[in-house]
């Protein structure tokens, strides 16, 4: 079976009850969009269910992970959004919900890491315990800026585990001279459709279309360590910490100049060229900046090699 064939099949099991709709027209939508209009498969995948969900008139939390059964996976091994897993983990930390329709998020480990959760308020699912080891049947993965989490729907089962899991670190540091702050940095417009948050590109989504833009600020950075470059990922609090504009700063500049790239300008002027220490987990070729330490200079093994590369 090819793999957008796997998808159609897949998709038709989540929708076959309410629509009248067979594996090929599933087919035929995602081969339009990989193969016409060169869009990722996983891209592909969650346009033709967004599409379907509206012709069927269903929520998003009223899929269920299709009709055979999902993949036990480790916290590391998710890597793609919108796919059905059971996973066993530990709840390192509950935070504060900031949205009603929200009733816990918080992170959950394994030996392999930890990753994000999120539990609906729709759901009606019992509370996690901070501590507690559970076996989650049936969530959904997802992606933020390169982050993946899992959300607990109603769907969702949720199984109490009397054992207890050692949680592995999935971070990594580096360090060095910021070199570079790449194009797409500074204030950005994201998608607002929900789960979608896509970087606008003159005012347009990719998905959506042309829609009404929520500003956020990031920085796409290259740290130069004298041997080694490492691209690193700043979102909104990362950056407001690095450079020391507020989003509504940011906004307020762009207002007054009549274009947001003096964001990104004033960003590089402030700081390119000097010394970072960044900790978090890696996606991709970017490191995803959670702590940050300003060095006061080079560590003594690059400092000469930094020093010949122009910054």
């Amino acid at each position: 079976m090819t793999d957008l064939r796997t998808h159609a099949t897949e998709i038709h099991e989540q929708f076959s009850d309410q629509l009248d709709i067979s594996v090929e027209d599933v087919e035929e939508r995602l081969d339009t969009l990989v193969n016409e209009y060169k869009v990722p498969v996983s891209e592909a995948r969650r346009s033709v269910t967004n599409t379907y969900l509206d012709e069927a008139g269903m929520d998003r939390d009223d899929l269920g992970g299709g009709g055979g059964g999902n993949e036990q996976v480790q916290v590391a091994d998710v890597d793609a959004p919108e796919e059905w897993v059971d996973i066993t983990a530990k709840v390192v930390e509950l935070w504060d919900a900031r949205s009603d329709a929200v009733a816990q998020v918080g992170l959950l480990g394994d030996e392999t890491g930890t990753i994000k959760f999120t539990k609906w308020s729709k759901s009606d699912l019992p509370a996690l315990e901070e501590g507690a080891v559970y076996h989650l049947r049936n969530v959904v993965t997802d992606e933020y800026q390169g982050r993946f989490s899992v959300k607990l729907n109603r769907t969702t089962v949720i199984e109490e585990v009397d054992e207890d899991i050692e949680v592995g670190s999935d971070d990594v540091t580096v360090e060095g001279a910021l070199v570079d702050i790449q194009s797409g940095s500074g204030l950005i417009n994201r998608c607002p459709e929900e789960d979608c948050t896509r970087v606008l590109q003159n005012g347009r989504c990719s998905e959506h279309g042309e829609v009404e833009g929520e500003f956020d600020l990031r920085i796409k950075g290259v740290l130069d360590d004298g041997e080694d470059v490492h691209e690193v990922l700043f979102d909104r609090e990362a950056t407001e910490n690095l450079t020391g504009i507020t989003l509504e700063q940011a906004k307020e500049m762009a207002m007054d100049a009549l274009d947001t790239s003096v964001v990104a300008d004033e960003m590089r002027a402030d700081v390119l060229g000097r010394y970072y220490r960044v900790t978090g987990p890696t996606f991709g070729r970017y490191v995803l900046v959670d702590e940050m330490e300003t060095l006061t200079e080079a560590p003594d093994h690059e400092a000469v090699l930094i020093k010949a590369r122009s910054i």
